[in-house]
């Protein structure tokens, strides 16, 4: 029997956020807690399970909940387990499902952070109704969920997906996974600094406002900021981001000829700064045939994006797990 609700659970390296959400995408109640407050694994579930338990309760919802949903950092779908998260603060293989689950008493379903994303798009945003799109996350990373015939794309170890890590610029940018010159490295929030810091250098003569921030301060909303303001050299770090990103986009379309790219995430806020750029270097460098693809902004609500796109994942956990109990009722009674 299908419950009215899911809980969806977003693990980030700072904070941790879930929520009580209905079928029809409408977020009833959340809370978070800080990630790294326990170092012990096991109490940091047991203090999801209490906080989690009290926002529940608190709305009357006790035994209506069907299904548990996770993103989180190298999350696996097909393990169930978090591998070696760069920016969690425990190390090795953590089992999350099976430690949720344990906890809670309901089916859980995890994945990583974009390919929750991208299920919650493909349930509440932009992508409804589509079959083949390709998800752009745009953080302090990139990161990407594909989806084909309808299908999330796990591949065989569950890990694939990471267009982030694509190299766009050979021998650029070293980046934090070992290569040099992958695309987060361009493109990401982290991306937008690093160009501006080296057009800064490259052009000392031009005037900018950029100039009076300490370059260790710097972030890409002083970028942003400068850029509207009408700075010549932030609005050609956008110009320089979207067209990278754009070029890169050109090349994923030819191995899944998707619908549609859409786009998620802070840089997304930037509008046409970025989707200006990124659309004329698509069509400047896509297959003839490919030219109609769209690229989208998400139509996540930000505040609630994170929450979705996991609950997104709960529904998922509960239908499997009706499936299983019909398939155990038939045994036991055929």
């Amino acid at each position: 029997m299908n419950k009215p609700y899911v809980l969806g659970i977003d693990i980030g390296g700072t904070n941790t956020v879930f929520g009580l959400v209905d079928a029809r995408g409408t977020v009833i109640v959340s809370g978070a807690i800080k990630t790294a407050q326990h170092p012990d694994f096991n109490e940091y579930i047991n203090e999801i399970y209490v906080e989690a338990t009290k926002m529940i309760k608190s709305v009357g919802a006790e035994g209506k909940v069907g299904g548990i949903g996770v993103g989180a950092p190298n999350a696996n779908f097909y393990t169930g387990t978090i591998d070696n998260a760069a920016n969690l603060i425990w190390q090795g293989s953590l089992p999350l499902a099976e430690s949720l689950r344990s906890k809670f008493g309901i089916p859980v379903a995890v994945t990583n952070d974009a390919n929750a994303a991208a299920i919650g798009e493909m349930t509440y945003g932009a992508a409804r109704g589509m079959k083949d799109f390709i998800m752009i996350t745009l953080g302090t990373g990139v990161g990407s969920g594909i989806v084909a015939n309808g299908q999330m794309i796990y591949g065989a170890d569950g890990l694939a997906g990471e267009l982030g890590h694509v190299i766009s610029r050979r021998g650029g940018r070293p980046c934090g996974c070992g290569r040099n010159g992958c695309l987060e490295t361009y493109c990401s929030a982290t991306g937008v600094v690093r160009s501006a810091l080296e057009f800064l250098d490259a052009s000392p003569a031009v005037p900018s406002l950029l100039r009076n921030i300490p370059s260790g301060d710097l972030t890409s909303k002083d970028v942003y900021d400068a850029a509207v303001a009408g700075d010549p050299i932030a609005q050609s770090v956008f110009e320089f981001t979207g067209r990278v990103l754009g070029e890169a986009l050109a090349d994923f379309a030819t191995f899944s000829s998707p619908e549609a790219f859409i786009i998620f995430g802070g840089l997304a806020k930037a509008g046409e700064l970025l989707f200006k750029p990124m659309r004329e270097a698509y069509q400047a460098n896509c297959l003839k045939f490919q030219r109609d693809i769209k690229i989208l902004p998400s139509e996540l609500k930000e505040a609630d994006a994170a929450v979705l796109g996991a609950s997104a994942l709960g529904w998922e956990a509960q239908r499997l797990q009706n499936e299983a109990d019909k398939t155990a009722g038939v045994a036991v009674n055929g």
